[in-house]
């Protein structure tokens, strides 16, 4: 792999949300919010024609920013395994929250969430040139999780190896 490009969305832009950790034993069980910041980590073994990995603006970015609020703005993000879920969805179809459902509220797990909806973007859009390496989920600046895609492991994994093989002939 040769080139890498590096998105910060970080919790300026507003992707205000609340959750909860309905499994935890401490104060992460009750509703709490934050505001979600995304680092993404694209890469490429060439460049487009503009000489960019991924596009930041309408053209690749554009539509992943268009999920994120989507997904993420002003929501009540709620865990399919939450045993609350239908009280959660009985607040949506009242009108009082935009409910979204996610495998998971951890920061590892929305980070692995966002990867997938990420990943396939992105690869419609490069038209399988580019793809997602990483992505890390801030809650705060504390707070922080990352996914890597594991093809993108193997690939450094091989490189590493080859390298390594190259260095002893």
């Amino acid at each position: 792999m040769a080139y890498r490009s590096i998105k910060a969305y970080g919790p300026e832009r507003g992707l205000s949300c609340a959750y909860r950790q309905w499994a935890a034993p401490s104060h992460c069980a009750l509703l709490h919010g934050y505001s979600l910041g995304f680092t993404f980590t694209f890469a490429a073994e060439r460049l487009d024609e503009r000489g960019w990995v991924v596009d930041f603006g309408a053209g690749g970015f554009g539509k992943i920013r268009t999920w994120l609020h989507e997904t993420f703005d002003h929501t009540l993000l709620v865990a399919t395994d939450d045993p609350s879920r239908v009280e959660f969805q009985r607040l949506a179809d009242l009108g009082l929250a935009q409910v979204r459902l996610v495998p998971s509220v951890s920061c590892e797990g929305l980070a692995a969430f966002v990867f997938d909806h990420a990943q396939q973007l992105v690869e419609v859009a490069t038209q399988g040139r580019c793809w997602v390496e990483s992505v890390t989920c801030h809650e705060h600046a504390a707070n922080s999780a990352t996914f890597e895609n594991p093809q993108a492991v193997m690939r450094k994994i091989g490189a590493e190896v080859m390298t390594d093989l190259i260095g002893r002939l």
